[in-house]
């Protein structure tokens, strides 16, 4: 089980059987799917979502974790933000390196909690032994490069060496992370 997270804006949980439609409803978005993956599409039934909630609370480690982010001021489930292996090119299986991500939902977006529980999630992985973490983002999704520069994650350029596609790449070190920006 995930350890849970929190800011004055965004709380991170576990993630439970009962957020199944707002899983589904976040992943059934073509909005929320284009840049995500290989070969992105949308979840087409409620049961997808069930059996990603299961695999996502089987993960037990104590830096990685898939959390579920809440607006702290309502409750309201946004969106998800992880810490996991990242998958390198040519292979099927995650390396020893690790990758931060986030997905939220459209009527979230605009509103800085993709930021705030990205850097929650970053100084929880820093804070559990991490000394550095990636990101990687399609070149065509420029609100995920803001909120890597806003985390002030250092911008390492384009590179094809995970998940068989050409992201750009951007680097958080423990202790060494750069100035955060407000663009």
């Amino acid at each position: 089980m995930v350890k849970k997270l929190s800011s004055d804006r965004v709380n991170l949980r576990g993630w439970a059987p009962s957020d199944a439609p707002f899983v589904f409803d976040l992943y059934s978005r073509w909005d929320v799917q284009r840049y995500l993956g290989h070969e992105p599409r949308v979840m087409e039934n409620p049961t997808q979502a069930e059996g990603l909630i299961e695999r996502l609370r089987a993960v037990d480690d104590p830096a990685l974790g898939y959390w579920a982010v809440e607006a702290a001021d309502t409750g309201t489930l946004v969106g998800t933000v992880m810490l996991q292996g990242i998958g390198l090119s040519g292979t099927s299986s995650p390396s020893d390196q690790v990758e931060i991500g986030w997905h939220f939902h459209p009527d979230a977006w605009g509103r800085g909690y993709a930021t705030d529980a990205a850097r929650v999630a970053l100084e929880h992985g820093f804070a559990a032994g991490l000394d550095s973490i990636l990101a990687v983002a399609h070149a065509d999704n420029f609100p995920s490069h803001r909120i890597c520069r806003r985390l002030g994650m250092e911008d390492a350029g384009t590179t094809n060496a995970y998940y068989d596609a050409e992201y750009e790449l951007f680097v958080a070190k423990k202790g060494r992370r750069s100035k955060p920006t407000t663009a």
